[in-house]
Order: structure tokens, then sequence, then C-alpha cells
């Protein structure tokens, strides 16, 4: 195999050198996207079947999905961005943590001044999207909760079944795995051939699942607790045991697993084109017809078109596009957040002498407030003997990537366990106060404001959720008493502990998350989305996403995203006939790994 590109006219140097300035992404185009004359050739000469905007966790649910049903499926994928990173950057040299926000995080719209000049400890922006091949999924937390039906409040029963029908295949492909059996069944001598390259799961997390099992009840507006759903489990056939699940790795494979199949005539290839920004969808009759983007027009002939690029840019497609569709834009939900770091002395626990060097445990608990508003609480637990040798390993595999301890909390910390709380809350999806709506803007996809701001019920709901936060660590995870609970007080590199609670400018924090709802889905014509997930008023347009949560809850949307687009797949995509399997099917009956 040759190292270098070539043809039968210039190859290998010969007649001349050839390009000599050659760029990442170019060599990607080469191998995997599609390049500059096959985009041509697509736009121009080819037809598919489904166009699909985006290239995260939906759209590869739905690629994925699809080809399981039917390998001769034509799939076009449209990503606005350029190859950034090939997976998670938790995965990757320690140094990327840097990558994290900056300038991989941009925001599409513009701000309202009533949300922006909120004060402290209060709601004052969105967080933004994370503009690459991949999308959020190279920068997110892994948490993968199943929501339970009460927990999908006012949402369609045809929706609920259809996420309860697929949770298992998403979490196969996804790779999730309950924090408690990650390193199940390890022998001790297993378990620190393991602590040399990564902190454990082991007797901090059966131990703190203990305790819960026994005090969970002294929270009062607590509901459910379970072992932290991550998507991390990778099997050890890779040789690897945990790995952040992201996208750009898998669709690079399922692409490369379509080429071989269409190279032998039993399937089509996958096509991916990067930096192609979606502008506006251009229609007749009903029907998407076309779309305008920034590498050129795209008809769309017979395509069903997929909107798999997140929450608020495809609602600002379908403004610009669609500006007669009933409620886009109308409704917003999200999550807004509250962040506690304490610690209780390590000797106050039966189990604390026997920990070894570097142990975790990730725990999520779950509760609603007495209006009925849902929170829950990202639990990371660290018990770090020796903080300065285990630096790069306690940040590189943290359960949670933002809501972790510091260096500087941990150093001084030996003698303790460290618990890093991170605790979002439902917004209120009926205040009438937030919105996304067209500004006029001569951009087309970032022509919106978008506003947000709290209400009574969020104010109870956060009061509830901060009040949680303080009974679990004083009640729960403290043995001899709150006496014994020290809070950190300062910026993550610069503060002190204290027995002290932080106030609530210093422990809430005003950046938004999950938000959803735009585009949401529901039986009646005052929804923008049907009950089978296509835009109203529209043949061929499907939207997938946190766009189309009718009510926002507060557990991690991610898998259930997933489910969905799969559901979606499988409505546009009939299954294989009855004795077959798909994939996701065999992967899901294997037990969620792979």
């Amino acid at each position: 195999m040759s190292a270098v590109s070539s043809t039968p006219n210039f190859n290998h140097g010969y007649p001349t050198p050839g390009p000599q300035a050659p760029t990442p992404q170019k060599v990607m185009d080469h191998v995997f996207f599609l390049s500059q004359g096959a985009w041509k050739q697509a736009r121009e000469d080819q037809q598919f079947d489904f166009v699909v905007v985006g290239s995260g966790f939906c759209s590869l649910a739905f690629a994925e999905r699809t080809l399981s049903h039917n390998p001769h499926a034509r799939i076009l994928i449209l990503e606005r961005g350029p190859f950034f990173l090939p997976q998670h950057f938790q995965n990757l040299p320690l140094p990327y943590r840097q990558t994290l926000g900056g300038l991989s995080e941009t925001f599409p719209w513009t701000l309202s001044a009533q949300t922006a000049k909120q004060p402290a400890g209060k709601i004052g922006w969105q967080h933004g999207m994370v503009p690459f091949y991949g999308g959020r999924s190279i920068m997110w937390s892994a948490w993968c909760p199943r929501p339970e039906e009460q927990e999908m409040r006012a949402w369609p029963a045809e929706t609920i079944a259809a996420a309860q029908r697929n949770f298992a295949s998403a979490e196969a492909l996804l790779n999730v795995i309950p924090a408690d059996r990650i390193d199940a069944g390890e022998s001790r001598a297993a378990l620190e051939l393991i602590s040399r390259t990564r902190p454990v799961y082991g007797e901090l997390q059966k131990g703190l699942q203990g305790i819960l099992g026994a005090e969970f009840h002294r929270i009062d507006s607590g509901t459910r607790w379970i072992p932290a759903p991550l998507a991390a489990a990778t099997g050890t056939d890779s040789g690897i045991d945990f790995a952040k699940f992201s996208t750009p790795a898998v669709l690079l494979e399922l692409a490369d697993r379509q080429a071989a199949l269409a190279a032998n005539g039993g399937g089509a290839p996958l096509s991916i084109v990067t930096e192609c920004v979606v502008e506006r969808i251009h229609s007749q009759g009903g029907a998407a017809t076309a779309l305008e983007t920034s590498r050129g027009v795209v008809a769309l002939g017979d395509a069903q078109l997929i909107l798999a690029m997140g929450t608020l840019p495809p609602t600002t497609l379908v403004l610009n596009s669609f500006p007669e569709t009933p409620g886009a834009g109308s409704t917003f939900s999200a999550h807004f957040i509250t962040s506690v770091v304490a610690r209780v002395p390590r000797a106050d626990f039966p189990f604390g002498e026997g920990l070894g060097s570097l142990e975790v445990a990730a725990i999520y608990l779950a509760g609603e407030s007495s209006a009925g508003m849902q929170y829950h609480v990202q639990l990371s637990v660290l018990a770090d003997r020796e903080p300065v040798i285990n630096a790069q390993k306690a940040e590189r595999y943290a359960p949670d990537v933002v809501a972790t301890a510091s260096a500087a909390q941990l150093r001084g910390s030996e003698d303790y366990l460290v618990f890093v709380c991170a605790v979002l809350g439902e917004l209120d999806e009926a205040n009438s106060e937030n919105w996304l709506k067209p500004d006029g803007g001569a951009d087309p996809t970032c022509n919106v404001t978008l506003q947000v701001l709290a209400n009574g019920t969020d104010a109870q709901t956060w009061d509830t959720m901060d009040e949680a936060t303080f009974q679990m660590m004083e009640r729960v995870f403290s043995p001899a008493g709150a006496g014994r609970v020290e809070y950190w007080h300062g910026s993550p590199d610069d503060g002190s502990w204290s027995s002290e609670r932080p106030g609530i400018p210093e422990r809430r924090v005003p950046g938004l998350v999950h938000e959803g709802s735009t585009l949401a889905i529901g039986e009646t014509n005052e929804f923008p989305v049907d009950t089978g997930y296509r835009l109203r008023g529209t043949e061929n347009v499907y939207v997938t996403g946190g766009c189309l949560w009718p009510t926002g809850g507060s557990w991690n949307p991610t898998m259930t995203m997933t489910a969905l687009a799969q559901d979606l797949a499988d409505r546009l995509t009939p299954g294989p006939a009855q004795g077959e399997e798909s994939l996701t099917d065999e992967l899901a009956a294997a037990g969620g790994t792979r």
C-alpha cells in the first residue's frame, strides 16, 4: 500500500514533485469525506434517499439504523464544520482539555439584553454549539440515564413508547455502562493493575451506594437514584476498557463498512461532506426541494431531509425557511445548574481506609419540587491519596467532563472523600418570556434572538434542588453529621474549605445546558412537529434532537435523542424481515457494549 497520494499520470514525485502543502482537512477529504470533485459529482449527478444535516449523535443513530435495515440506502451527511478531533477530547492527551469552551464553542444567536444583564446567581446565558465534525459528541459529559415514564411529563404516549422501545439499542450504540459495572468482578490484583492507568470504580462506588440505599429517604425531595450510566464502555477487544463515546470515528467506521459493501455490490456508500453550512431550505407545495448551502445548492429530488443539528440551529433554519410553522421557537426549555464541591473525612466511612490510591464513584440522583418540576444531581466522588502523582489520571478519567475536582481541591484532601455535585434543574417550558425569534439579521444561520428569564416556578425548583444537595451531603454522605462536611469557596484553582454553605451567587452557574423544546413534538396542530417527527406543513422534512422535547425534564437528553433518531429511521426504512436482526438489535442483545 502506498504511503502517498498518487495517480497514473502523477506518481510518487514523477514527473514533478507534486503537492507540497497538504492540510489535515485535505487529507480527511481525500480519505474519508467528499473531495471537491466528489462533492461536485454528488451535487450534479447523484440521487440520495436521505440528506442528513449534522454529524452528531442523532445523525449517527439515524444513519446506522437505516443502513442496518437497508445497506443500499443512499445517505448524504452535511456537516457545517471542519474535522477537529478524532474522538472525545478526554480520550486524548491531557492538554486537549484546553479545547473545551473558548473558540470551540459558537453562539449562533443574539442574546437578549434582559438575559445578558441578569445579576449574579441568575440565568445569564446559554451554552453554545460545537461547530465541528462530530459536534457536541466530542465534548460532553457522557451521562445517559433512562428517563422514567413519569419524568416525561406531557410527552405524547406514542413518543414515550418509541423511546422506551429503543432505549436498549441506543445504549448499545453509545456504549453505555452503569458505573458499578465498570470494574465489577475484577480481582484485587486486576484492580491494582487497572489503578496504574486510571481510577478504579470499586469499594468507593459500592460503599456510597450502600449508604444511599439506607439513607436516601432523608433527602426530602428525592425520588430515585442509580449508579451513573456512562457512555464509556468499549470492551476488552478494543484494548481500552474505558473511553468516552463520540461520533467521529464511529461514523468513519460506518462509512468504511459501506464503502466495502458498495465495492462488492452489497450496499451504497455513505457520503459525508464537511465545511458545508446549510443556510436555507427551498420548497414548493410543502415539499423541500433544495438546500442553499455555503458550498452551492443541493437538489433534494426524492430525498427525505433529516435535521439532526442540535436544538437552536434547526429552529433558526425552520424560522427562515418555513416561517408559517406553528409554534416554532415559541417555547424553550433547558437546564440551569448549581455547582457544589464538598469533602468529608475518609475516616468517617467504614470502608474509607480500605480504598485504593485513586478511586472514583459516579451516581445519578433525581428529585422533584412541590410543583412537580424535576432536578438531578450528577455526583462524582474522588478518594485520592496521592493527588500530585494521580493528577493526570484524576482529570482525564473524571466521570463528568466539566464537574470534577481541581488540583487545588484535591491537594490537602488526601484524608477526605471529595464530592463534586453538578446539579441540573428543569426550566419551566411554559414561561412565555422564554423564546427564540427572528431578528432580521443578514446571516440566515444566526439571525435570531434568544431570551431566557427565570420565573417563580424556576426559583422554587432552584431552591429545592440546592437544599436537596445540602441534605444529601449533610444527612446522607456524612456519617458523623453535618458538622463534618466542608464546602469549597472560591474559584476551582484559588479557594479554601469551610463548614459554611456556599451562597447563591457562588454556587449558581449562569450558563444553561441541554436546551430544548423549540420545535416541540405533539399530537395536535399547535405543535411544530407531529408524532412521526415530520415538520408540520411539509412532506419530507423530519426533525431529531432535543428541540423535540415537549418538556425538558432534568435528565441528560443524549440517550433519549439517540433512541428517537433510531425510531425515525425505523419509520422511514422498515426493519428486517421476521427472523432477521439489525446490527443495533444484535448490540442490544449482547448487553449494550461493542
